[in-house]
């Protein structure tokens, strides 16, 4: 990848478009990992208002060390760049104590995660209004166009997508390239929405790498048949994931009425 040639595409890309939305800005949720690292970087390189917003949901230590170590090295080198914290531990703990529970541990704890990530997102657009900027997403391609791995309207709930079209070891690439910090890029990607420390690969059931092979595969036609051992196995585990998120990775179906039926 020519890693200079696409840092410069997505910021021109990211100032073109908001002069033509007539924003004065960004607005980039912080969560210590790689992906919102990367894009508040490319935000902040815009010279346009770029605010740095931490959003703490009785989170790990070591994702909250992350961020604001971040967000304190933008707000160094950038004078275009605004910090903030929003902690909204109190408003989920007010939340998930009027909302229904279930029988099912799996699914419970999967929409506390997702109420998680959608209060989030109502977060960064009040943020966003108030300040006349874009909410801007932080989902990869292997995330948002291959596992479907991000709740609906929540993290996927943006104005725009700068890295959408990068793989998660490009997105790493490009990373190492623009000086993002080392503790950030020696971490495990962790979406963050658990009470636990626990990992992307231990929800997905493979590593990024193998995700994006099994994507690769994919589009060449190939099938879970034309392999065996580990890589059957991870073949699996992407189409299962493909296909179950399709309703988040397609555009919502609309319902087409007849043209005569309407007159």
């Amino acid at each position: 990848m020519k890693v200079k040639e696409v840092e410069k595409h997505i910021v021109d890309w990211l100032k073109e478009y908001a002069a033509s939305a007539g924003v004065s800005g960004f607005t980039v949720g912080i969560s210590g990992g790689i992906d919102s690292a990367l894009v508040s970087t490319l935000c902040c390189k815009t010279g346009l208002a770029t605010h740095l917003v931490s959003l703490p949901i009785h989170q790990a230590s070591s994702h909250l060390s992350r961020a604001s170590q971040h967000i304190k090295q933008l707000l160094a080198s950038y004078p275009n760049a605004q910090g903030m914290e929003i902690d909204l531990s109190h408003t989920f703990d007010t939340l998930k104590d009027i909302m229904p529970t279930s029988e099912d541990e799996k699914k419970y704890l999967l929409s506390c995660a997702n109420d998680r990530s959608r209060l989030r997102m109502i977060a960064l657009y009040h943020v966003a209004a108030i300040s006349g900027t874009l909410v801007v997403g932080t989902g990869n391609k292997i995330e948002d166009f291959g596992v479907g791995f991000f709740t609906k309207w929540g993290d996927g709930g943006v104005d725009i997508s700068p890295i959408g079209d990068l793989t998660k070891s490009q997105v790493y690439e490009l990373s190492r390239y623009i000086g993002v910090g080392d503790t950030i890029l020696t971490a495990s990607p962790s979406d963050g929405l658990f009470d636990n420390d626990q990992n992307d690969e231990m929800q997905l059931g493979a590593t990024y790498p193998e995700l994006e092979w099994a994507m690769d595969m994919v589009s060449q036609g190939k099938t879970p048949q034309d392999f065996t051992g580990r890589q059957r196995e991870v073949m699996d585990i992407y189409i299962s994931r493909n296909r179950a998120n399709q309703h988040k990775i397609r555009p919502i179906p609309v319902c087409s009425i007849p043209e005569e039926y309407l007159i």
